[in-house]
């Protein structure tokens, strides 16, 4: 008997799950299907973690929120979620039991310090939060970026062919996205009102489906001069930089061009070895300039008229709109209204991910705007400086604009020890990625989504692995890349 159970276990396993499926389908119990895929997803993750994670890459701008879906309200994507989940578990235990899991090097760097911070006071902010369960959920979201996207990245990229993988990963399928969205917009004749919804279901807006083009458009112009790459290579990295701006201008998505706008500013910067004093005390001064004539540019603002439209000129100039168009007023209104927060919990905040549940009796009237609600169903604070400032007071609020301005140091410095290459177009590329988000980040946020926290992890990722690199290659009795 024993015998002949182990020569025929896998067909009495089979009939098994097939006759037990069936008595759970009868009293309506369908989940259990998904098993065999659980299983294969848990044995790719412990054999082949760094498959998992291209896999995960690759998912992401195709990943469907299930709350987009109105299914029961589950707030996750599918696919990329779970398996990040998986990731992170297996990761930690890994961690737990091994030493050298994580290159001591990332753990001591300034970023993941700063990184560490975050999650830490998230989880200081819980037990004060005005809904502890929303904000455990956030803090478990956000726990399952970092560690899959940036610790287990950063292990995995330390490979650069590694590295160059997850970039055309996510270009690949982000291609495919595009192509249906233009398709789709075209069915209406690129009009201005349908764009800002023909990339449903794999974006729920075309605010992120902007922000997401806007990250990798420096790498698309980096890759079609990169001296690693093929010809044949190079020709399809033309064809993507092409149809990546072409996206980019029919997504109408106004913060994204203001976004690239800032990102080519930053590059010049960088080929110009502008110093960081120098960027600080023009900043300085542009800050000092707006606030003694805050009155005079409020006034000019308002004079502008021109609303959100198919015109592409109109719609530029719409950008400084603060006097009719709905979007920017709204943006204002909750601005004012995480201001007003803030200043009611200045140091614990409401909670982690708590804004929109809680920012409605913090309008002004006279903030109001035709699209506001009281419901929480139209979104966030739409700043990643702001949100944080409500949700987890003065401390969140400083702990982002840091991780902002180290990471912007650190390459900005980095730059200038890199000889020039492919090492170095890279490097560059994700920064410049990097800061069309922290100036989109101003506008919008979009950090707990996975189709911004890909992209955003794994760029910080690259900055602090070359920043390591090149920092043991600068030491005494290393030798000198040439």
């Amino acid at each position: 008997m024993v015998q002949a159970f182990k020569a025929n276990w896998v067909l009495v396993v089979c009939l098994l799950f097939v006759a037990v499926n069936m008595v759970l389908m009868a009293n309506e119990f369908f989940w259990l299907p998904l098993l065999p895929a659980v299983l294969l997803v848990v044995w790719g993750a412990i054999s082949a973690a760094e498959k998992v994670l291209l896999f995960i890459v690759f998912a992401t701008p195709l990943s469907i929120n299930l709350e987009q879906l109105e299914l029961g309200g589950i707030g996750i994507s599918l696919p990329t979620e779970p398996l990040m989940v998986g990731l992170t578990v297996l990761f930690l235990m890994k961690m737990a039991m091994e030493r050298g899991v994580v290159d001591a090097g990332v753990l001591r760097h300034p970023i993941t310090a700063i990184i560490v911070a975050q999650l830490v006071w998230m989880l200081a902010c819980i037990v004060p939060s005005e809904m502890p369960v929303v904000s455990v959920k956030y803090l478990a979201a956000r726990l399952w970026f970092v560690v899959s996207l940036y610790f287990l990245g950063s292990r995995l990229m330390a490979d650069t062919r590694y590295m160059h993988r997850v970039f055309w990963m996510f270009l690949s399928a982000m291609a495919i996205v595009i192509l249906y969205t233009l398709g789709h917009h075209g069915m209406y004749a690129f009009a201005h009102d349908p764009a800002h919804w023909v990339m449903w279901p794999f974006f729920k807006d075309h605010t992120s489906y902007g922000a997401i083009i806007a990250f990798f458009l420096p790498f698309l112009l980096a890759a079609v001069v990169m001296p690693v790459y093929s010809r044949t290579r190079k020709g399809v990295a033309w064809f993507l930089l092409v149809l990546f701006t072409t996206g980019l201008v029919f997504s109408f998505t106004r913060a994204a061009w203001v976004s690239l706008a800032g990102a080519l500013g930053m590059l010049l910067v960088m080929r110009l070895r502008i110093p960081v004093w120098v960027l600080g005390l023009l900043l300085l001064v542009g800050g000092g300039t707006y606030w003694i004539n805050e009155e005079r540019i409020t006034i000019a603002l308002e004079r502008n008229r021109d609303e959100s439209s198919d015109d592409l000129a109109e719609h530029v100039s719409s950008i400084s709109n603060i006097s009719s168009d709905a979007s920017n007023l709204e943006r204002i209104n909750r601005w004012n209204s995480a201001l007003r927060m803030f200043e009611e919990r200045p140091f614990f905040g409401w909670g982690p991910g708590t804004y929109m549940f809680q920012y409605a009796p913090f309008q002004a009237s006279a903030d109001r705007t035709i699209i506001s609600t009281n419901f929480g169903s139209q979104g966030n604070a739409h700043s990643e400086y702001l949100g944080p400032l409500a949700e987890q007071g003065l401390p969140g609020g400083l702990l982002m604009v840091l991780l902002v301005v180290v990471t912007a140091l650190v390459a900005l410095r980095l730059y200038r020890r890199m000889p020039p290459g492919d090492d170095r177009l890279v490097m560059q590329s994700a920064f410049l990625g990097l800061v069309t988000y922290y100036l989109h980040g101003a506008l919008n946020n979009f950090l707990d989504t996975d189709k911004a926290s890909v992209p955003f992890w794994l760029f910080t990722a690259i900055i602090v692995l070359y920043d390591l690199k090149y920092r043991r290659l600068s030491e005494p009795g290393t030798l000198q890349r040439s």
